[in-house]
Parts: C-alpha cells; sequence; structure tokens
C-alpha cells in the first residue's frame, strides 16, 4: 500500500534492542518484496519466526489446462462450482496464464486448523457470497458481501466465516498488486479524481498476539506446490509492525463511478493494477447526459488483451442473458460488444444498477478443465441475430 500504518507496540527506532516487560526479547523481522527496495513492513515477534520443526509432504497443485490458443468467446456459470469443505480444498482455478490465475471458490468451512501463505502471488479475494474475517499475522479485518481483500504474498492468514454459504472471485497477481498510478501523487496519495480514496480502505485491526510454542501445520504455496511445514511457534505471535506492506480490504460499494456525457472507456473503471493485468469495477452509476449518447458500450475489438468479466448484481445492460456469478471470457483477437438489441434498449435509458468485477489480461488466458465444465459452449454464437 502506498500509505503507512503501524499496529501494536514497536521500538522508537528500528533495528535496535526491544524487550518485553519482562526483559524478553523480541524478535525483528523484515517483511518486504522486490528484494530490499519495494514496499516493506518491520514485524515484531515474541518468538523467532524462523523455527521450522518439520517438512512434510508437498502436494502438485498446478491447474490442469484444457483449452489454449483460445479464440472463443465464453461463458461460464461459476454458481455451478459444487461448494467445497475447506477454503483451500475449494479453491478451483478456471483460467490461467503466467501473470496470473483466476480462481472461484465456495467454501463450507472455516479455515481454523492450518495456516496458509502464498509465496508467489499476491492475492485479490472478491466476496460475492458469505462474510467473516479474515485473520493474518498482522491483524484482522472484517469482511462481507462486496469486499475485496488484498492479500500481500508472503502474508500468512487463515479466513474464518460466518456460515456455511460463502462464494469469492479470487485473482492470483505474479507481479505486485497497486492502486492505478494515474490515481496517485509522486508521494503515493490519492488524488482529488481517483475514484476512492484512504478513508476507504480498511486496514488490519485487532491484533491479538498468540505467544505460544508447539507444532503448527503451514500450508506453503510455491511454484505450483502445495508444501505442508510444522511451525515451532504460533504464527500470529506479532506483537507490533509497522511499514507500508499489509493486507487491507476495500468494498465496491464504496468505488465512486466516473460518468460524462458520452460513454466513458472501461479505464475509468479501474480499481488496481499489475504490469501484466488490470481489474475494474463496474458498479450502479447515471448514464451518459449528451441527449444522443447511446449508454451500451461500442463494439470494440480486443487485440492486446482478454477480457474477463465477473457478473455479481444487478441488471447487466450490454448483455441479454447472464446470471449472478456467471463469467465472460472475450478473448483476444476479435471484436465483441453489445448484444443484439442491446444498444438499442439502453437509448434514452438513465441508470443502471450493474455490479460486476473485471479482469483485462495483456497475455491470452488458458480454460481449465474445471472451467469446461462451467462453459455454456454456445456464447461465441450468441451475436448471431
Amino acid at each position: 500500500m502506498p500509505f503507512y500504518h503501524k499496529l501494536g507496540d514497536i521500538p522508537n527506532k528500528r533495528h535496535t534492542v526491544f524487550k518485553s516487560d519482562s526483559g524478553k526479547h523480541r524478535y525483528e523481522e523484515l517483511f518486504g518484496t522486490i528484494g530490499f527496495v519495494g514496499m516493506s513492513s518491520l514485524v515484531y515477534h515474541t518468538q523467532r519466526p524462523t523455527q521450522v520443526k518439520e517438512v512434510l509432504k508437498k502436494e502438485n497443485i498446478q491447474p490442469e489446462v484444457a483449452v489454449e490458443n483460445n479464440i472463443k468467446s465464453r461463458l461460464l456459470k461459476g454458481f455451478d462450482l459444487p461448494k467445497g469443505k475447506s477454503y483451500l480444498e475449494s479453491r478451483t482455478p478456471i483460467l490461467v496464464n503466467n501473470d496470473c490465475h483466476i480462481s472461484l471458490a465456495a467454501p463450507s468451512e472455516s479455515m481454523t486448523q492450518k495456516f496458509y501463505k502464498n509465496t508467489d502471488a499476491d492475492e485479490l479475494i472478491f466476496v460475492h457470497k458469505g462474510s467473516g474475517t479474515l485473520k493474518t499475522m498482522l491483524g484482522n479485518l472484517d469482511f462481507s458481501y462486496g469486499d475485496y481483500l488484498l492479500i500481500p504474498r508472503g502474508i500468512i492468514y487463515q479466513i474464518e466465516f460466518n456460515d456455511d454459504d460463502n462464494r469469492l472471485f479470487i485473482v492470483e497477481s505474479f507481479h505486485p498488486m497497486y492502486t492505478p498510478k494515474r490515481y496517485r501523487n509522486h508521494f503515493g496519495q490519492l488524488l482529488e479524481h481517483s475514484p476512492y480514496c484512504e478513508r476507504d480502505i480498511r486496514r488490519p485491526k485487532d491484533l491479538i498476539t498468540k505467544d505460544e510454542k508447539g507444532d503448527f501445520l503451514m500450508m506453503i504455496k510455491k511454484e505450483g506446490m502445495m508444501h505442508h511445514v510444522v511451525y515451532g511457534s504460533h504464527p500470529f505471535d506479532v506483537v507490533g509492525w509497522d511499514g507500508y506492506n499489509y493486507p487491507y480490504a476495500f468494498s465496491i460499494h464504496d468505488f465512486e463511478p466516473i460518468t460524462g456525457r458520452i460513454h466513458q472507456p472501461p479505464p475509468v473503471h479501474q480499481t488496481f493494477e499489475t504490469d501484466a493485468f488490470v481489474v475494474c469495477s463496474f458498479c450502479p452509476r447515471l448514464y451518459d447526459y449528451h441527449p444522443d449518447s447511446i449508454p451500451a458500450p461500442y463494439n470494440h475489438s480486443n487485440i492486446d488483451s482478454d477480457e474477463v468479466l465477473y457478473y455479481v448484481d444487478g441488471d447487466f445492460m450490454s448483455r441479454n442473458h447472464v446470471e449472478k456469478g456467471y463469467i465472460s471470457l472475450h478473448p483476444a483477437g476479435i471484436p465483441h460488444g453489445p448484444h443484439p438489441g442491446a444498444m438499442e434498449r439502453s437509448i434514452g435509458q438513465k441508470e443502471t444498477q450493474e455490479l460486476a468485477v473485471m479482469v483485462d489480461t495483456f497475455r491470452p488466458l488458458k480454460l481449465t478443465k474445471a472451467a469446461m465444465g462451467l462453459d455454456d459452449g454456445e456464447y461465441y454464437k450468441s451475436w448471431i441475430e
């Protein structure tokens, strides 16, 4: 994140002696990215964070790709994904490339007996259904419908759900994920034209220190493998931290749409960015107010990117038939646009209540075997009149 935060107890000066009231040393850890030049936080533990007792089995969790070199527009019925049990087991990659993995999950159980760490990717979790608490080594974040949870790579976390009916849309990014550069000044502050600001970003709270020794099972994702590692101290033994590298929450309902007299292009909806793809939020908004405006998006050619649209709620004015949880994929190389009749229906309309998340990747996406089980098989023909 581009702004500073601190939580708990920290020493006045970094890299200096820091003891508890009883005289026990605290152990400092630099939690940083891009070597020593990216965003980082300094974290203070009650136990050494390096205590690995056992390295157990590892599992190959590489997605099974079914379709490469895709040229078909696809419609995936996301809610047809069966409910899973645990959070980790239910995560199902559907669209993948070397820059990101896009997954769905429908967990019915909280993750409380083990801990998880993704060492390869930042994770962006969009909460479509459900609520609960993201518990991390840097504090807790409550979440509910419409929240984005951005979890930097290397964060140790658990997820506790309030009930068993949960639906998540997850983007794993192998590139650092940031707020868009054009929304920030050179100090990192979000500018006046940004569709959200620092007040809308929820940072960790409720830092609960677990000063415990024992056997703590850590699930570590690295290079397509899931490693089972036993730590000798509780991963949530942090007494304090400060810095710029931490998980945070942002609600799609706090995104303030940018509108104009005529139709605005997708970049005005941008919410997050990487070097390899962007994430946009399509939110309820007033339509264009030029007297002859056409609110429906114009036909456009996907030459440089694959477009993924995850339909969350409301009316989707450019499509003739989509439902909650549907995912459209419009691949690079062919044009797409409103369905027949959608353009005409939009003329004269004053507002939309659509809610959707879009991911535009700059390199083609591959469909997994799981995605093909959700594919309607006919969507690419749906523009024929």
